[in-house]
């Protein structure tokens, strides 16, 4: 699984009659990666598109346009169809049958929205025009008289009383804009306009009529009618909305279906053509071979040949030589069911080589195992557990399925440690004693000593059995690791942890190299980093030894130093014809590298500080306290209200240690797996394997031939 699957190359050749049967059969077979053809001295064309894929690509166009009309969402939920009666509807016209339905109701309610929207617009005239002492005729009818009705910023009336052979009538009653109606001969219209100019004025159209009708009551029979213009108006969406439960299924499943046979019908763009053959270069999983030839044949019969160019892992130098279009081998990651969840994470950096071991079940080990160890606690950990699973069963999204499934695998390992490891639960020890000469007793800092250190045990007023106890690790006196209290030991759990990890890493690039160039050349190009980093860390612990616990530099700490030097020398020598000097600047970097992952350790710290500080916040909050049974715990008797405030408090702040968790938990040792390992041996840049396969979601296959037809 760490190695992609191995691919062979074939060539198929058939007779260009059969081309669509040929499509068909490699479609069918869910496992071909067509190879691009590209002009060039071999007298071969690339193809034309097959006769069906004009026509389809119209059809499909229309069913979107209906889609889009009739607001039937990209993933809107529908009943499946069966391709067969799909086809049969398409063939006789269906689609342009409800074409013909959809835009008919379509016409009709933008002619209706059309009506109101003029209506609205001769209202807010109409609104306006009352305001004024005229009825509607007035506007208009005149021979030497020119009309002009508009809206002004300002009070027009003070700019147009000096005016000659003017009447002008004003209204600026309202604080946002006022109104003016000017009658003047025509031929002062231009010194009328200037004067209005400077008042801000807005010329308006005025309904014309012969009437003698006042705006008001005109505005009663506009509000009349725009009112019945509304009720058609969801009448036509009420229509719409039955167009659309009426066909939304046949229009999903028909897009889905001609989407199928627009791309297949375009896959003589890819191959080579000549007058009466077709030629198509792929790449097939090499343990499908044998039966995608017998298939290939047996559906073609004499129309088809089929022959295997490479079926064996070439080496990088031997691609090299190879035609430009056929280096570059694609790549079909080799995962279970539950690595392929991991796939996400290491597609956000590159798809791996060919030749290249595969990240991502190193990501699937890891990551979950890096955020277990930083969370490391049980009542976190059982909603990750919850959210996560609740995420990996509605969700389909990849963003958020990758989050998912951090969080549930992540929160497995968070309870794992924390019930196993730590022995906690929402920052507090379920055992508060510690094991002193052979005696559970409560240490100093413990709340039942005064103290502000809380535990399980304590706040149930319980005893848990020596079995559960002997579950738990004891460094420092106490039935787990406390991250507060044994550092010292979280420290160097996490540098070892980083040499184990790091060393993977190394050995994943020597084993690329390997496969890439040979043995000797993944010696030379990795053998020497191995060799140095062992050197360095043996070298390092020789003089951690040496100075913290205080071992004297003699007998096997001297000799392992010594050794350590000469294969650091030896290192350096080797990578040194790679990287020059470089070798020598490196070797600081190996130590950077290794105490980068003493952030879990200080990750694990930071949140347990947090809780612990808001537990004290909480159970100060809580006291008094009273004695039961020679056990102190607190008395919620004393103050109800308090405690239960308390309780809520209590809630939120570790609702935002929580939050806090899975933003560094999950960020930290995501960057471990990108920056530290990753980058020991993954290039990238490869090809994703993408074989010819007809995606279903909104149609199946009811007859048996055709059940080979993948549907997701």
């Amino acid at each position: 699984m760490l190695i992609p699957e191995s691919m062979s190359r074939v060539v198929i050749v058939g007779t260009k009659a059969r081309m669509q049967d040929a499509i068909d059969a490699l479609y069918a077979e869910q496992a071909i990666h067509v190879i691009d053809h590209t002009t060039g001295d071999d007298g071969m064309s690339i193809g034309a598109p097959c006769a069906s894929t004009s026509k389809a690509s119209e059809r499909l166009l229309k069913v979107r346009a209906m889609e889009k009309e009739l607001g039937i969402a990209k993933k809107a939920k529908t009943a499946q169809s069966s391709v067969e009666d799909l086809r049969t509807q398409i063939e006789s016209g269906s689609v342009e049958g409800v074409e013909g339905e959809v835009l008919k109701a379509v016409d009709a309610r933008n002619d209706l929205n059309q009506k109101i929207t003029e209506l609205n617009s001769k209202k807010r005239t109409l609104e306006l025009l009352q305001r004024l002492p005229l009825t509607l005729d007035m506007y208009s009818g005149y021979h030497s008289l020119a009309v002009m009705v508009g809206t002004t910023t300002v009070d027009a009336g003070p700019a147009l009383k000096d005016l000659a052979y003017a009447e002008c009538f004003t209204d600026f009653s309202k604080k946002d804009r006022g109104i003016a109606a000017v009658f003047v001969q025509k031929e002062a219209k231009e010194q009328a306009a200037g004067a209005l100019a400077e008042c801000g004025f807005v010329e308006m159209s005025v309904p014309v009529t012969t009437e003698k009708v006042k705006p008001a009551d005109a505005l009663v029979k506009l509000n009349a009618d725009i009112e019945e213009c509304s009720e058609k108006m969801k009448a036509a969406d009420l229509a719409l909305g039955v167009l659309k439960a009426k066909y939304m299924s046949f229009l999903k499943g028909t897009d889905e279906e001609l989407a199928i046979e627009i791309e297949k019908g375009s896959l003589p763009l890819r191959v080579a053509v000549s007058k009466y053959s077709y030629v198509i270069d792929a790449w097939v999983p090499t343990v499908k071979v044998d039966r995608i030839k017998a298939d290939l044949e047996t559906k073609l019969g004499n129309d088809v040949y089929v022959e295997f160019e490479e079926t064996r892992t070439r080496k990088l130098a031997e691609e090299n030589d190879e035609e430009p279009r056929f280096k570059n081998v694609p790549t079909k990651q080799h995962s279970g069911k539950i690595t392929k969840e991991f796939e996400y994470a290491t597609s956000l950096v590159s798809v791996p080589k060919y030749q290249e071991i595969d990240p991502t079940m190193l990501i699937m080990i890891f990551l979950p195992l890096f955020f277990g160890y930083m969370v490391g606690d049980c009542g976190y950990a059982i909603p990750f557990i919850i959210l996560g699973a609740y995420g990996l069963k509605v969700t389909h999204n990849k963003d958020w399925r990758s989050i998912a499934v951090v969080l549930f695998f992540g929160g497995i390992w968070a309870f794992i440690f924390g019930f196993l490891f730590y022995g906690e639960a929402l920052g507090m020890h379920f055992i508060g004693r510690e094991y002193v000469d052979g005696i559970w007793e409560w240490p100093a800092g413990h709340i039942a000593n005064g103290g502000t250190s809380v535990s399980w045990d304590w706040i149930l007023g319980v005893t848990f059995p020596d079995w559960f106890a002997g579950l738990l690790p004891v460094v420092g006196g106490g039935a787990g690791i406390g991250k507060l209290e044994d550092v010292s030991f979280l420290l160097k759990l996490a540098v070892y942890i980083g040499i184990i990890h790091l060393l993977i890493g190394h050995f994943c690039g020597l084993i690329n190299i390997k496969m890439q160039r040979g043995s000797k050349a993944a010696f030379m190009g990795k053998g020497g980093v191995i060799i140095t980093f062992i050197a360095m860390v043996a070298f390092c612990w020789t003089l951690t030894e040496m100075m913290f616990h205080k071992v004297p530099m003699e007998g096997t700490l001297l000799t392992i130093m010594v050794i350590s030097i000469v294969f650091l020398v030896i290192g350096v020598a080797i990578n040194s014809k790679h990287e020059g000097m470089m070798a020598v600047m490196d070797l600081p970097g190996i130590i950077g590298n290794i105490l980068s992952y003493t952030r879990l350790a200080a990750i694990a710290m930071s949140k347990a500080g947090m809780a612990l500080a808001f537990n004290y916040i909480v159970f100060g909050m809580m006291m008094p306290t009273k004695v039961v049974d020679g056990i102190t715990m607190f008395d919620p008797s004393s103050s109800i209200g308090m405690v239960i405030f308390a309780i809520i408090i209590f809630c939120f702040l570790h609702l935002v240690v929580w939050t806090l968790a899975i933003l560094s938990g999950g960020l930290h040792a995501l960057r471990l797996q990108y920056v530290e390992l990753m980058t020991k041996f993954f290039e990238g840049n490869g090809i994703k394997f993408a074989p010819l396969r007809e995606l279903r979601k909104k149609t199946f296959f009811s007859a048996k031939a055709d059940n080979n037809i993948k549907e997701v």
